[in-house]
């Protein structure tokens, strides 16, 4: 197949960033995990590099304003889409979107869910509706008096519509009203959009990768986190510290424990709830969902990721790779299965 990679380079958002904000901002202002869903060049080529790996003819495209048009010049058999974009709900759409105007067919969910999914809000609400259990919750907007009366703390703070522990960092958990308050006022101030503030949930927390279609769907090895090995004094959050900071490819965290060490009957409440999540927000292809359980050990969605992380090192600590290999999968066989099930999708020959 001819396959156009779309990706977000972290040089590609940089350039994007300065488009928006050239002489308007000091790059001391932008806050350090501004770039953090950016792809590097070790990862792209490693994606692309798995793709030829069975065969496919792979051309890499940066979703920027020049994406339209290479696509419809090249006409690819399959858009491989992992491209975050920077700006607003619908920064994840822009590349379906395309293709959708273009009929060309590409892995992963539609622009609808995709920009539900990034708005931390709208997918609860949509959960709530339809009893999937998550976390109680308030959104705050800019310029919005705080109204916290009768919230229950401990809870974190986090921006509406980020990823990659974008704007989640250990101080994001807290304990009173000032706390909040003030975390809220830092967070729409950096971030420049709506922040969303939920109750903490106390108990372990899970990361589940799903993909597949319709009744067709699997979801593979559970990922626990394990917060002990996080420095003293740390919340145990993945926060942006935990994931880039104290976790890295020299040093890396044993955060992560494939297979979870859980009960059967732990595996089942978990898998059941990720797998309920995925079906009522229409998510295709593949997907990883944050979990974690509360007080009593029920399993709460805390968000989904319909464009997960796939750093390719096992050091990296990427979980979507992480919990295909304990299944079996090498990182060259997890994407190619991605196209294989986006393919049948469209009734195509991969």
């Amino acid at each position: 197949m001819r396959i156009a990679l779309t990706f977000s380079s972290k040089e590609g958002l940089q350039k994007e960033y300065d488009k928006h904000f050239v002489g308007k901002t000091r790059h001391s202002e932008i806050p350090p995990d501004f770039f953090a869903e950016g792809d590097s060049p070790e990862t792209i080529k490693a994606v692309m590099d798995a793709l030829q790996f069975a065969g496919h003819h792979v051309v890499g495209v940066e979703a920027d304003d020049r994406a339209p048009q290479a696509l419809q010049d090249m006409q690819p058999d399959l858009v491989f889409n992992i491209a975050e974009g920077m700006f607003g709900d619908f920064r994840e759409s822009y590349i379906p979107s395309v293709c959708e105007r273009l009929g060309l067919p590409y892995t992963g969910s539609n622009p609808l869910t995709l920009a539900i999914c990034l708005n931390k809000a709208r997918a609860k609400e949509i959960l709530s509706y339809y009893l999937i259990p998550n976390a109680s919750f308030k959104v705050f907007y800019p310029l919005q008096e705080m109204d916290l009366e009768n919230f229950d703390f401990p809870a974190i703070v986090k921006p509406i519509s980020e990823g990659s522990s974008k704007g989640i960092f250990n101080d994001s958990v807290v304990f009173n009203l000032a706390q909040a308050k003030k975390k809220i006022r830092e967070s729409i101030s950096k971030y420049k959009q709506p922040v969303i503030i939920e109750k903490f949930l106390s108990g372990t927390e899970f990361t589940v990768g799903v993909w597949g279609n319709g009744d067709d769907v699997e979801v593979l090895p559970v990922v626990m986190i394990n917060y002990i090995s996080l420095p003293e004094g740390a919340h145990p959050i993945y926060s942006y510290e935990a994931k880039w900071i104290w976790d890295t490819p020299e040093k890396p965290l044993e955060i992560f424990q494939c297979p979870a060490q859980i009960t059967p009957l732990q595996k089942e409440r978990i898998e059941d709830v990720a797998r309920d999540a995925y079906q009522v927000l229409q998510i295709r292809d593949w997907c990883r969902i944050d979990v974690r359980l509360d007080e009593t050990g029920i399993p709460h969605i805390l968000e989904l990721n319909p464009l997960p992380g796939i750093l390719p090192k096992p050091e990296d600590n990427s979980c979507f790779p992480k919990a295909a290999r304990v299944a079996g999968y090498s990182y060259e066989n997890m994407l190619n299965k991605i196209v294989e099930i986006a393919a049948k999708r469209y009734g195509l020959n991969p």
